[in-house]
């Protein structure tokens, strides 16, 4: 347990960020899931509707630090071969 006031307001910071990180990579995740749905469903102008909507809150993510910029850049350049296969 924390003795120090220091150590207990990172403790009181650190539940804070987890909430909001936490919320972040939830939503980054639901955008990705809806480009899955649309290439799933094999609508291309509703898959890249969905991606366009999905890229900047991935780009966010890498921004604020909660998603690494190599795993963003993969997993968008993923979704785009696919779209561009349909």
């Amino acid at each position: 347990m924390a003795n120090t006031a220091s150590a207990k307001k990172r403790i009181r910071q650190t539940i804070r960020r987890t909430a909001v990180n936490g919320a972040r990579v939830s939503r980054i995740r639901t955008f990705m899931k809806q480009v899955e749905t649309a290439i799933a469903g094999g609508n291309k102008d509703a898959a890249a509707q969905a991606l366009k909507a999905a890229m900047p809150e991935m780009q966010r993510g890498v921004s604020k630090g909660v998603l690494h910029q190599n795993t963003v850049a993969r997993k968008l350049s993923r979704l785009s071969a696919r779209i561009k296969a349909l």
